[in-house]
């Protein structure tokens, strides 16, 4: 394994211990995935050169879906691109109101030095960047602040183009924000950004003082989406990478507000096929019955066929260039191989690697993941999270720790239910009479 921070590798285990997807370091864990490597970096560089791309990922709870995004994400922030994951809820995001998925987008944008929400950040950086221009022309004294304010508004105006005709209150909203600072008005500013970013209940005055009122709504908010993109690529980042998150919950709504998710997202595909969205790589996620049964995708063709890709051959030959792509899930050979990589982790920065690869041997690591899969029904695609969490917790750490701790003799394998997620724990039921069900 190459060389890998101390930093680095504390958060990675840190994650793994909680039984969560680590936020960075996923390239570390990346097990099964070399088959999209290429064409995910190629999208992502399509993206970054003004295109846009649509992914649609499918796979069974516990097949790695949210690993795979936030592992895009990564690649996605190494091309110097922002990335937002948004996760679609019945409550708090549903799809059906776009005005609320661009609100978290803004509020989950990040970069690769900027953690969320790195929306200030970025119109921060895109104002600097514009008076740089301007400066750069030398027709300015960078001493005069009142024409340096106004040459910038020209060059925004100018670099806005499209957007400011159709959407002119984003651009109002950013001419207001930057007079906010100008006059170092710390709280104006701050509603304006909020009103900017999508957030209800901003005070009066502060979208009186941009000459903006209002809220943004499901059809403004494209409009927004697309004028960020405008900022983010001045910026000095080169595209977007938007991951929207458990699109199957679209399939527990009412039938009216489903239908209306469904059109958004071939809204959002219409526009991304007709180029409105220059720089956007927009993914989802969801269960193979979201994309196959008819309360999902096929209750709406013309979406339908923008996402159809053909899953009949053996996996090995699927086509990773289609809209969509499928996730298999785990193998026993894979899960061993991810037990290996973790415990090379996590000897690199131990006191006693020679003892933890004595007693943490393969055979050993083979024995854990096949007494994790065991508990959960033999169904191993489930089986990662748990087997992770077992391994760095209660077996790694406690070698590291603990100089007589033999794990063969010393550690007995218990799964509580309490500490299984919904897709584990109908693996682990041993009747079906076990099984919880959604009767809602």
């Amino acid at each position: 394994m190459n060389a890998v921070s101390p930093a680095r590798r504390r958060t990675v285990l840190a994650a793994l211990r909680r039984g969560t997807v680590p936020e960075s370091g996923l390239d570390l864990l990346a097990v099964g995935l070399d088959r999209f490597t290429g064409t995910f970096d190629e999208e992502l560089a399509n993206c970054a050169g003004g295109a846009a791309e649509f992914k649609a990922v499918r796979g069974e709870y516990g097949s790695g879906k949210t690993f795979l995004a936030r592992w895009v994400a990564e690649r996605a922030k190494s091309a110097g691109m922002a990335v937002a994951e948004v996760q679609i809820s019945e409550t708090e995001t549903p799809l059906h109101r776009l005005e609320t998925v661009y609100r978290r987008l803004c509020e989950r944008l990040t970069t690769a030095t900027a953690p969320p929400s790195a929306f200030r950040t970025v119109l921060d950086s895109w104002l600097y960047a514009l008076e740089e221009d301007v400066l750069a022309e030398g027709t300015v004294d960078s001493r005069d602040s009142e024409a340096l304010g106004s040459a910038v508004e020209v060059l925004l105006e100018q670099r806005l183009g499209e957007v400011a005709r159709t959407t002119p209150g984003f651009a109002a909203g950013l001419r207001g924000y930057r007079r906010a600072l100008a006059g170092e008005d710390v709280a104006t500013a701050a509603g304006i950004a909020a009103w900017l970013s999508g957030q209800p209940h901003v005070a009066a005055a502060a979208k009186r003082s941009a000459g903006v009122k209002g809220d943004i709504d499901h059809f403004l908010a494209l409009g927004f989406l697309r004028g960020l993109l405008t900022v983010l690529r001045d910026a000095g980042h080169p595209g977007l990478l938007l991951v929207l998150d458990e699109v199957e919950t679209l399939q527990r709504v009412r039938s009216d507000a489903r239908a209306k998710a469904l059109n958004a997202l071939r809204q959002l595909l219409d526009d991304i096929d007709g180029g409105r969205f220059p720089g956007l790589y927009l993914m989802i996620t969801g269960t193979p019955a979201f994309f196959d049964g008819r309360q999902g995708v096929q209750l709406l063709q013309p979406l339908a066929d923008r996402m159809r890709a053909d899953f009949t051959a053996d996996p090995r030959f699927d086509n990773p260039r289609a809209p969509q792509v499928r996730l298999t899930g785990f193998t026993p050979d894979r899960l061993l191989l991810l037990g290996r990589r973790v415990r090379d982790l996590y000897t690199d920065g131990s006191v006693a690697p020679t003892r933890i690869n004595a007693l943490v041997d393969d055979n050993y690591l083979a024995m854990l993941a096949d007494a994790v899969a065991g508990r959960l029904g033999g169904r191993v695609g489930v089986a990662p999270r748990l087997f992770l969490r077992k391994l760095v917790a209660d077996v790694l750490d406690r070698v590291d720790q603990f100089d007589d701790f033999d794990p063969r003799r010393d550690y007995t394998l218990t799964v509580d239910r309490t500490e299984l997620t919904a897709a584990e724990r109908e693996a682990a039921a041993a009747t079906p009479d076990d099984i919880d069900l959604d009767v809602r």
